[in-house]
């Protein structure tokens, strides 16, 4: 008797929780650790500065809500500050956002390459351009990489065409593609791109 109702119980139990398990319409069903599913948008300059909000969903132990993403130690409680008006972004090494486009390989095949032309420079080129130049290029430039056996048209860098192209000409493609080639600005740093730019002329002359 006692056997029979403890089965009953553990089954009630058990029903129990598969029907919280349920979810539909307005109604999410029973959650776990919410602070794993519930993903708050972070904006940099609007911030929440009531550190009680979203607190019924936030599962861990630290006195504030979920949805809290103030910076209480600077100005207006921003985590980033406005720039000031009228300024320009530069980077480390105080280079100027790339602005030519899509259509100027003209006009960028004359610029010139702001790195310089050490062994270690071209022995950083080589590395990267292994990471994001050889499986379509291939080790040595010639169109053969392993990408070149599914996709016809790879450029053959050491071939005569691409012989006389600057420095510029190669980062301008790098930064904004041309013809199969995608643009590749957002994945490799303005100052790699220059660095790969630097190594593909000294492997065209190998």
């Amino acid at each position: 008797m006692q056997k029979t109702i403890y089965i009953i119980l553990l089954g009630v139990f058990a029903a129990f929780l598969l029907a919280g398990c349920k979810a539909g319409g307005d109604n999410q069903g029973r959650e776990y650790a919410a602070n794993m599913y519930h993903s708050v948008a972070y904006e940099p300059l609007t911030q929440i500065t009531d550190e009680s909000a979203g607190t019924w969903v936030n599962s861990l132990d630290n006195g504030r809500g979920e949805y809290f993403n103030s910076n209480k130690y600077n100005p207006n409680r921003m985590n980033m500050r406005d720039p000031v008006p009228n300024t320009v972004r530069r980077n480390k090494n105080g280079w100027l956002p790339y602005r030519y486009g899509i259509d100027s390989l003209a006009y960028a095949a004359n610029v010139k390459n702001p790195v310089d032309s050490t062994a270690a420079i071209v022995a950083s080129g080589k590395v990267l351009y292994e990471v994001y130049c050889n499986h379509c290029h291939g080790p040595k430039g010639l169109g053969d990489g392993k990408v070149a056996d599914k996709v016809a048209g790879v450029a053959n860098l050491t071939g005569p065409a691409y012989l006389g192209i600057s420095e510029g000409h190669i980062f301008h493609v790098i930064t904004r593609g041309k013809g199969l080639m995608m643009a590749h600005g957002s994945q490799i740093s303005e100052e790699d791109r220059w660095k790969i730019a630097r190594y593909v002329k000294v492997l065209q002359k190998k």
